[in-house]
């Protein structure tokens, strides 16, 4: 048996090799205590079982993360499915009965910087795309960004961002089928939107991070979802460069892609604790969640984050720091590492097709938010 992360994503650290089950633990993110996100080879001999151990899931970054937990695995590193693990507070435990040499597991589908590079690749091949490198990362890789439409003739701006946490690999397969749609020409809601509204998309807030094996933060142990009042090119050039943009350009809405370890629904989280939170950012919101509601079954409005209070947001979050700036509507979309418990998948849990598709579905809230404005 031979077990290695030496690859874009990786990570994973053999403990004992030799016993059974075989001892495993989860590398910290540089620089962080965070720790959670897993993605190794495992080859063997095929038709035989291989018993695993992650002897430090206890004390991972969220530990509640992996309750009712289904591993994810694949041969080809295209099609993904779930094996079950059992966890007991402790550790982690799950089997892998090989029905080819070697197989791949991870604990949510990999999104993986060539794959990245594609996405960029191909949208640029569409003459209503712009990209943009707006600096470096801390590693040397490009800040991209895709804008999409007629920035000088567009009426309204909306802005997405997406894995600020470089293990919510499924922010970016969200992008990847929301940029899909986008540059359909079949799709009549996109080109809808189109005539009136320009998008400015960055699939990828941490590339460092995204291929270092980081669950949470950049090559240097910033957690960029907390360095939005005030980022360095130092610290988090990533964030000061994107927040740059958006002072640049202003926008009417401002979506932030992510995913939650713990609860196995679909939701998002807003600013309301925001200093000037009015009637306004309500009612945006109530609109943009009541569309989304209607457009896709997926997405629910009963289990999510809790409130803030008045005065009480965290201005570091970039939600928060985009729905004062800007005073508009601004969301963080959580998605499940889990699967969705209100429409379960037994096979493969939440996945990259479940992601593309909610992100098809956020066209109409959208809209609706977009006309409310």
């Amino acid at each position: 048996m031979h077990i290695t992360s030496a690859f874009d994503s990786g990570n994973i650290e053999v403990i004992d090799a030799n016993s059974q089950p075989v001892q495993l633990a989860i590398r910290r993110d540089n620089n962080s205590d965070f720790y959670q996100w897993f993605h190794f080879r495992l080859e063997g001999e095929a038709g035989q079982s291989y018993p695993l151990r992650i002897t430090n899931a206890g004390k991972a970054a969220y530990p509640e993360g992996w309750e009712n937990y289904r591993v994810c695995a694949s041969y080809d590193r295209h099609n993904w499915f779930r094996l079950p693990a059992e966890y007991d507070g402790e550790t982690l435990d799950f089997t892998v009965e090989l029905d080819r040499p070697a197989i791949y597991l991870a604990y949510f589908a990999p999104y993986s910087w060539e794959r990245h590079l594609d996405l960029l690749a191909w949208a640029q091949g569409d003459d209503r795309v712009q990209l943009e490198t707006l600096g470096q990362t801390l590693d040397g890789r490009d800040m991209s960004l895709l804008t999409i439409g007629d920035a000088d003739a567009a009426k309204h701006r909306v802005w997405m961002i997406a894995r600020q946490h470089p293990g919510e690999t499924m922010a970016e397969w969200f992008v990847e089928g929301f940029l899909e749609a986008l540059l359909d020409e079949a799709n009549p809601s996109a080109r809808s939107l189109l005539t009136d509204t320009v998008f400015h998309v960055v699939p990828n807030m941490n590339p460092d991070g995204s291929v270092r094996g980081h669950l949470r933060t950049n090559a240097t142990g910033a957690n960029l979802n907390r360095e939005w009042q005030e980022p360095s090119m130092e610290r988090s050039p990533e964030v000061f460069l994107v927040r740059q943009k958006m002072l640049e350009t202003g926008g009417d809405i401002f979506l932030d892609i992510h995913g939650d370890e713990a609860l196995p629904f679909n939701f998002v989280a807003a600013c309301e604790g925001v200093p000037g939170y009015d009637e306004r950012h309500a009612q945006l919101e109530e609109t943009f969640k009541r569309a989304f509601v209607a457009a896709s079954p997926d997405f629910q409005t009963e289990r999510g984050y809790d409130l803030d209070k008045p005065g009480e947001a965290n201005m570091t979050v970039g939600t928060n720091w985009c729905g004062h700036q800007f005073r508009t509507l601004a969301l963080t979309l959580e998605m499940p590492f889990k699967d969705n418990d209100n429409l379960s998948d037994p096979i493969e849990g939440w996945s990259p097709a479940r992601c593309q598709q909610l992100a098809r579905d956020i066209f109409l809230p959208i809209r609706e938010a977009l006309n409310s404005l």
